[in-house]
């Protein structure tokens, strides 16, 4: 992979005249949108798919979720980054990104009908590979709004209101997840339909350029699907972009490896306060790190647009992370673990924020915005193939759960250090 120049980025491709003043009623949309696709995300991986493996087969319960979620992010990765280059290819009369984010939501909610009445492992893997896959398809259309709509000075705050969505949508997920623990298909059908909800809220309520409002560019590249498959990852020979790509991948790892097992991490490790079920301590734990995680990611994204200030907002945040993540290995204990969310969330809302408005600032050419920010979306699915089976492993070990704390805050250092040789953002 090559490093490219130290250049900045070559500037965008002109974006249409609504992108100079976002539709009113965008960025709480944006925030919407994204909090319903996390929802599902989250809702199925911490509470759903454990309590169905465990069902299924509670002795070996830690390494087939492992197994399922890896093959699961496997899957959702290559669909993330085609999804996105369809998207930009597109000249439907109803927009670029409108058939893939109605059209995704509307088969994740398919294929989680039938995920949720999945009684085999084998079958369990194949159907949330096919409601991640789906819930990429949205996403990547999703994730191309920004680029494409909002303006540079106000990628903050837009990239804010997603990032706030994310947050939100881990607990709302979660919360949902756990009232179907004894009807697992309802649960899964009930967060499809939001899913839904939200992608006919953005179709029918935000303007999506036609064809005919796209730049000249724009337009004329539409149709060269074989050209952009032919440079598929050729962002990350970018200097800037790669590095960016790098530190997200290690943040997400790291995020992963200790969140994607919470819950049996609680019963098996911490213990829950006498009465409490796992499912519930989950979303209590959730709800602390959302809580906070909000405030910071609401208030951090618009001041580092104010300031103009990226990269040290995104270390700041990643070592506070790898710091926070010392807590529990110093004292694993339920109080401990909720000073840990509570701390944790703070830091996570200025990166989510920040570091996603900074790579929307990198990309290499704006009329390949949702390609490139699908490319991106490896960086976030890619860690979650690996998070399964790196966490498992290190559980597994005589170090167990606290060599999984060590690995995860070495993770976060190097996210840290990782935006250190950016050099077209401040």
């Amino acid at each position: 992979m090559s490093a490219g120049t130290g250049a900045a980025p070559a500037p965008p491709a002109e974006t249409p005249a609504g992108a100079a003043r976002p539709r009113r009623g965008l960025m709480p949309l944006l925030l919407t949108g994204n909090l319903v696709l996390f929802a599902l995300y989250a809702g199925a991986a911490s509470i759903l798919l454990p309590t169905q493996v465990e069902h299924i087969d509670k002795a070996h319960k830690v390494a087939l979720l492992g197994a399922v979620t890896g093959i699961g992010a496997a899957f959702a990765t290559l669909l993330n980054p085609i999804g996105g280059a369809l998207s930009d290819r597109s000249r439907s009369r109803f927009g670029r990104r409108n058939p893939f984010l109605l059209g995704g939501a509307v088969l994740a909610l398919a294929f989680a009908v039938l995920l949720g009445n999945m009684t085999a492992i084998a079958l369990l893997a194949v159907g949330w590979c096919l409601v991640q896959g789906m819930g990429n398809i949205y996403q990547a259309a999703l994730t191309a709004i920004v680029p494409d709509r909002v303006p540079a000075e106000r990628r903050g705050t837009a990239s804010a209101m997603a990032g706030a969505g994310t947050t939100l949508g881990l607990l709302v997920g979660i919360v949902v997840a756990g009232r179907f623990t004894h009807a697992i298909a309802w649960g899964y059908t009930t967060l499809g339909l939001l899913l839904v909800g939200a992608a006919v809220l953005l179709v029918t309520l935000t303007h999506d350029p036609r064809p005919h409002e796209l730049p000249a560019r724009a337009a004329q590249q539409a149709s060269s699907l074989r050209r952009d498959l032919a440079s598929f990852l050729s962002a990350l020979r970018v200097r800037d972009f790669m590095w960016v790509f790098a530190g997200r991948a290690l943040m997400i790892l790291s995020y992963f490896c200790v969140t994607g097992y919470l819950l049996y991490m609680l019963e098996d490790h911490i213990g829950l306060p006498h009465g409490m079920k796992g499912a519930d301590g989950v979303a209590l734990l959730t709800l602390i790190g959302a809580v906070t995680s909000v405030v910071t990611t609401v208030i951090g994204g618009p001041l580092s647009d104010r300031l103009d200030r990226r990269k040290a907002f995104v270390f700041v945040a990643s070592a506070g992370m790898a710091a926070a993540l010392l807590m529990p290995l110093l004292s694993p204990h339920w109080t401990t673990m909720v000073v840990f969310m509570a701390v944790d969330g703070l830091f996570f809302g200025v990166y989510m924020a920040v570091d996603t408005a900074m790579v929307t600032l990198v990309l290499p050419r704006g009329e390949d915005a949702a390609r490139d920010m699908g490319v991106l979306n490896i960086a976030n699915a890619g860690p979650q193939i690996v998070a399964p089976f790196v966490a498992s492993a290190i559980i597994s070990t005589p170090g167990g759960y606290p060599a999984l704390y060590i690995v995860a805050a070495v993770l976060a250092v190097a996210a840290a250090l990782s935006v250190l040789p950016v050099k077209s953002v401040r």
